[in-house]
């Protein structure tokens, strides 16, 4: 298997289950998986929502319910270098500012929540990321699947090693996979997703 791997908190879950399986993957931030996805360099990976239109995907994403307080916009001007759909939806929200993604996004204070300010908008979560593949569609399929009905538990110790790493506290660190994060795309999500691609086509 060949899988890229976003290398942020939010799939800390997704990275303990390859592991406890073996499974390596190749790491580094959004827009290098996407790039890694378009070259064929990996055969499956989340991808950035705003790439994944029309590719193979399984119904696991990373999903944001209300806030997300790893997508913000803050004080300042410029895209992040690391995102490729957060950056449109910034655009899409009308919302001017620096914006600011991933593990660096969490330590960050005053900044305005994207997945916040989509929900008041449209009332429906926000997708930032899909499951897709190139290639053994069945054997990804399966994987995933596994994935999405096995309650992941990351050892308390980990969380604290990555939230050290981050700078921000244990207790910020699980809440933030415990209550915010989810990956299971259902009806409302699938919604969002094709509300969101529209919108980006529009813009």
């Amino acid at each position: 298997m060949k899988i890229g791997h976003i290398d942020y908190l939010n799939l800390l879950p997704f990275y303990q289950f390859l592991k406890k399986k073996n499974i390596k993957v190749q790491k580094s931030y959004p827009s290098i998986v996407n790039k890694w996805f378009e070259e064929k360099k990996i055969e499956a990976a989340f991808i950035s929502s705003i790439k994944a239109k029309n590719k193979k995907c399984f119904n696991a994403g990373i999903v944001a319910k209300k806030e997300v307080r790893s997508v913000l916009v803050c004080k300042g001007e410029g895209e992040d270098k690391e995102s490729a759909t957060s950056n449109v939806l910034a655009k899409i929200l009308n919302i001017d500012g620096k914006v600011v993604i991933g593990d660096k996004a969490l330590k960050q204070k005053n900044c305005i929540d994207l997945a916040n300010e989509w929900y008041k908008k449209y009332k429906l979560p926000f997708v930032f990321a899909l499951f897709c593949c190139n290639k053994n569609n069945q054997k990804y399929k399966k994987l995933i699947n596994e994935f999405l009905k096995t309650k992941q538990k990351v050892p308390y110790n980990i969380i604290k090693k990555e939230a050290q790493k981050i700078g921000i506290s244990s207790k910020e660190a699980k809440e933030y996979l415990d209550k915010i994060i989810y990956y299971k795309i259902g009806w409302r999500e699938k919604k969002a997703l094709k509300l969101f691609w529209k919108k980006a086509y529009e813009k």
